[in-house]
């Protein structure tokens, strides 16, 4: 993990922070988000017949996004901060499936960063891979607002 003082965080801008380390996607990991979400669609959670028509069940595309965080921690940590805020989100795809059993782990590049409210409006772009994979399981632009301290 990188430890980058709060006070440089506008020399990232147009550079890949990091990669983190991968992530094993479990079923159980899955159940456990169908039952917080209410989302049972069968093809997370019905092993055996999302075996048989998919190849086995997949992720959730809101379970992938959700790991952005736990996933970015890994990546970086920025020094001299009080708080950090998600501030939403420019644009998320999902552009591939997501099989329970498969590994993913998170690319981040920072797109801009910009004095805001006496801190920092940080605009990253995180793409999660699936290993193995050419085409990403998700891209998205993910705003934050970082305040010294």
């Amino acid at each position: 993990m990188r430890e980058i003082p709060l006070s440089e965080v506008q020399g990232l801008v147009g550079q890949e922070i990091g990669v983190s380390d991968w992530l094993e996607i479990t079923q159980d990991r899955v159940n456990r988000f169908a039952d917080a979400t209410g989302d049972h669609q069968w093809i997370h959670v019905d092993i055996e017949r999302a075996t048989k028509e998919l190849g086995a069940p997949i992720a959730h595309g809101y379970l992938v996004a959700s790991l952005i965080p736990f996933l970015n921690k890994n990546i970086v940590s920025f020094t001299g901060v009080s708080r950090g805020i998600n501030y939403g989100s420019n644009k998320v795809r999902f552009t591939n499936m997501v099989p329970v059993g498969s590994r993913i782990r998170l690319r981040s590049k920072m797109q801009s960063c910009e004095p805001r409210g006496g801190g920092f409006q940080i605009v990253n772009e995180f793409t999660i891979e699936i290993e193995g994979e050419e085409r990403p399981a998700c891209v998205a632009e993910v705003v934050s607002l970082v305040y010294p301290g």
